[in-house]
């Protein structure tokens, strides 16, 4: 497995696996209603609320921002969630 990230694991120390969607705008949350179930939601906001309708359904989530008092980790615990805050990815170097 290839490392892409890091981050604070805030919740559940389970792992998971599932298809990862990056969610910008409330829409792409509505777009996922009857089909977040295994979903990994990625997000920018740690104050994030409008994940609420979904969040039963999902397997984890990634967010860029934010620490274990955050919200968004907050509620993850809640859930039993795997959250891991303030993420990092790794870009390869392209210019060569």
């Amino acid at each position: 497995m290839k490392r892409i990230g890091e981050g604070s694991s805030c919740s559940s120390k389970s792992h998971v696996t599932g298809e990862l969607v990056y969610i910008k705008v409330i829409e792409d949350v509505i777009k996922l209603f009857d089909k977040a179930a295994g979903k990994i939601c990625l997000v920018d906001d740690a104050g994030i609320t409008t994940l609420s309708p979904i969040l039963p359904e999902l397997s984890g989530i990634i967010c860029t921002t934010g620490s274990g008092g955050s919200h968004l980790a907050i509620v993850s615990r809640e859930f039993g969630l795997p959250c891991i805050m303030a993420t990092k990815f790794f870009v390869d170097d392209v210019s060569s």
